[in-house]
């Protein structure tokens, strides 16, 4: 049967001194606190990941958002230039038909920004998973 001896206790990894064996109540202790560290380390690390993902997919939709409204615009100004075209043939339908293609090209700058930012999103938490993957084979090697 282990003895236990009062004093400092070794740290997970160092070695301890000749006749301080740990109980088993300590062993289960250790192997409960080392579990639970390994755990909240696991959610801390999806969470930062995640939280990583969420901001680049956010500033996506920005982005879109903003392509749509500039699209809307577009129209609009698509609209102002029909009329104009059929009410005045000269310099002010000009003016109107380049205004509205300006806006098309920008909605068009944004809506391909903004789609690149979408598309780059990881919904899965890749690190996280191979980490746990990793300390799930590690626990059952037995290292």
């Amino acid at each position: 049967m282990a003895t236990s001896t009062s004093g400092p206790q070794p740290t997970l990894g160092q070695e301890r001194p000749l006749g301080q064996e740990r109980t088993i109540g300590q062993l289960v202790a250790d192997a409960t606190a080392d579990f639970s560290a390994i755990v909240r380390n696991e959610i801390a690390l999806a969470k930062a990941e995640i939280t990583g993902e969420a901001k680049l997919a956010g500033k996506g939709a920005g982005l879109l958002a903003g392509a749509a409204f500039v699209g809307l615009l577009g129209v609009i100004f698509l609209f102002h230039t029909i009329a104009n075209v059929i009410a005045i043939w000269l310099p002010l339908w000009a003016g109107y038909l380049i205004t509205t293609a300006l806006l098309f090209v920008i909605a068009a700058i944004l809506g391909v920004v903004g789609k690149n930012n979408v598309t780059k999103v990881q919904p899965k938490p890749e690190r996280t998973i191979k980490s746990a993957q990793e300390t799930i084979e590690a626990l059952k090697s037995g290292e």
